[in-house]
């Protein structure tokens, strides 16, 4: 029996008292597999408006296990919509996550966006069958400069196709801050006709960020009809809500506990 299948078999048990929630995972047989502690802040989740927009994000090569467990301790703890982490990481996440509405989303081609589509999509599907419900894609930026317009189609479509094949949304990041306007536009365009959920700015570790200018040229772009994630230097309350009233309703950021807690502290003061 593959491994997925054993998984799909498993049961969850959670019982809670305030803020503290345990969740048991038996196998098949009954046996307990696993069990997860978590600590909740219902009053505190319950306040935020930001906090289910926010994609709490590490994606630092040092990462450590110690890291990731408290990257998704504070996404439990505050509410927050999603963890975005390194593919290696994803597994692990949904484990520590389970029971729990935040969401795991991994990197693909990340972070420079040039390798094979074949290797993107691999990397894809590795992603959604350790546990990931969203992926967040580096489209392929030389090729789009370069005018080839269908190699970058292809490259997004390929991953679309592999993540809607497991269940999972895709995000695409177009690297706004290495882009022309018209490369912008294009980029969005191409990303729409992929069949792609969101369009994205920034992979965060280029040289630049997101910018309200380009989240605002991206939802227009787009239209209604798909996401705006703006992503790359995001670590205030001002500037969540400048992305937000741009156009965006997804944020990345390595900065949300400080987001929160200043739209909360806000909130407080009337």
């Amino acid at each position: 029996m593959s491994e997925q299948k054993k998984v799909s078999q498993n049961s969850e048990k959670v019982s809670g008292y305030k803020d503290k929630k345990i969740t048991t995972v038996f196998d098949q047989k009954g046996r307990i597999r696993r069990v997860f502690s978590q600590n909740l802040n219902p009053e505190r989740q319950g306040q935020s408006e930001l906090a289910k927009m926010i994609d709490h994000t590490l994606l630092k090569a040092d990462a450590t296990v110690t890291q990731i467990n408290k990257l998704c301790q504070e996404a439990l703890d505050y509410g927050f919509g999603a963890v975005c982490v390194n593919g290696y990481w994803v597994k692990h996440c949904k484990r520590v996550l389970a029971g729990s509405q935040v969401k795991t989303c991994g990197v693909v081609g990340f972070p420079m966006g040039a390798m094979a589509t074949k290797t993107k999509i691999s990397e894809t599907k590795r992603a959604v069958k350790d546990g990931a419900v969203e992926v967040d894609m580096v489209m392929n930026i030389g090729e789009l400069k370069a005018g080839n317009l269908a190699a970058v189609a292809r490259d997004i479509q390929g991953v679309v196709m592999a993540a809607h094949a497991g269940g999972a949304i895709v995000k695409v990041i177009i690297e706004t801050c290495l882009l022309t306007e018209d490369e912008k536009v294009t980029a969005c365009l191409l990303v729409k006709e992929a069949g792609a959920d969101f369009v994205k700015t920034s992979t965060g570790l280029s040289i630049g960020g997101a910018t309200v200018e380009d989240v605002a040229l991206m939802r227009g772009v787009v239209g209604s009809e798909m996401g705006v994630k703006a992503a790359g230097g995001i670590r205030t309350y001002e500037d969540a809500v400048r992305m937000v009233a741009a156009g965006a309703n997804r944020i990345g950021s390595s900065g949300g506990i400080q987001i929160v807690e200043e739209e909360l502290r806000r909130k407080a003061e009337g």
